[in-house]
């Protein structure tokens, strides 16, 4: 996997929002975090575009995305907001161009299906972390997930355990391998595509957000019928964020789903739809243990200075 080069203070980046326009305030309010970093952030020509005609709107979220990678003055690209439609726009990158041009590209949620596509296709290392209007704002956000940004200007591994994030054992092992995965329902809609996640040897995130246990289950179901789980050599779940009762059917459902798993699974990893999340990079190598629960991450990007 191809690493992008690490940040530096100065760096230019870009904000783009290829699954929709944020709210304006709370972009505005996340690019000031940016900029504390000590970045100069751009925002995309059609970040806060709407239009009846979908496929318009599509070809204007894809000249955001290639203009971004293509600009050389741009170091870092990051996502707004979640939203829906990336699937769309898989098709019609040029990976290419996006391989001759590495940079960091981060985001979660719908952005799930670009961070596995770009992967599939262009070999380079994404990053699975924080919305810039969606949790990087004044209500959402918190130290942590801020903090989980530092290793893009370090370089440093990251090292996670129950310090960190209460981790809880479902299935007991050691697994070591790339790291992939993100939002389940992405996940499910990818399988039997040219973006479906490459699983194979991989340790595999999952997370979701306000589906009820019975669609988690079935979203399970589904990709292990297809064959996903076959090649895995752990799993990490993150946030189902939903209402208190379903969230105590959904532990049901993992529970169940994963405690008989020939490979190391473990819960309660603070990514995806909460606060604190940590950004981490996905096609780097990783390591799962469950004695005691910890995952260790390789670095995302290169320091070349």
């Amino acid at each position: 996997m191809i690493r992008p080069s690490a940040l530096k203070e100065g760096d230019r980046v870009a904000v783009i929002a290829p699954a929709g326009p944020p709210d304006r305030n709370h972009l505005n309010q996340g690019i000031r975090v940016l900029e504390k970093m000590g970045l100069d952030v751009v925002i995309g020509r059609h970040v806060f575009e709407l239009e009846t005609d979908l496929a318009a709107i599509d070809q204007k979220r894809l000249s955001d995305l290639h203009e971004a990678f293509c600009d050389p003055d741009i170091r870092g690209i990051f996502c707004a907001n979640g939203g829906f439609g990336t699937a769309k726009i898989a098709p019609l990158i040029d990976y290419g161009k996006i391989q001759r041009n590495p940079k960091i590209f981060w985001g979660y949620s719908d952005i799930t299906y670009l961070l596995n596509a770009i992967q599939n296709f262009s070999d380079l290392v994404t990053f699975h972390g924080p919305l810039v209007a969606s949790d990087l704002n004044d209500i959402e956000r918190t130290v942590e997930t801020v903090s989980s940004f530092l290793p893009l200007f370090t370089g440093e591994s990251q090292t996670y355990d129950s310090q960190k994030s209460p981790l809880h054992i479902l299935a007991y092992g050691t697994g070591e391998g790339r790291l992939v995965g993100g939002n389940l329902t992405l996940l499910t809609n990818g399988v039997g595509t040219p973006y479906q996640v490459d699983t194979n040897g991989a340790i595999l995130l999952i997370e979701e957000v306000a589906e009820p246990a019975f669609r988690v289950d079935l979203m399970l179901t589904h990709l292990k019928q297809a064959g996903v789980f076959d090649g895995v050599k752990g799993v990490v779940l993150g946030s189902f964020q939903t209402e208190l009762e379903e969230d105590v059917e959904i532990k049901k459902v993992l529970q169940n789903f994963f405690s008989s798993a020939p490979f190391p699974v473990v819960e309660n990893f603070y990514f995806g739809h909460r606060q604190p999340h940590y950004g981490v990079p996905l096609g780097v190598n990783v390591k799962l243990t469950t004695s005691p629960p910890r995952l260790e991450i390789d670095s995302g990007v290169l320091c070349n200075y």
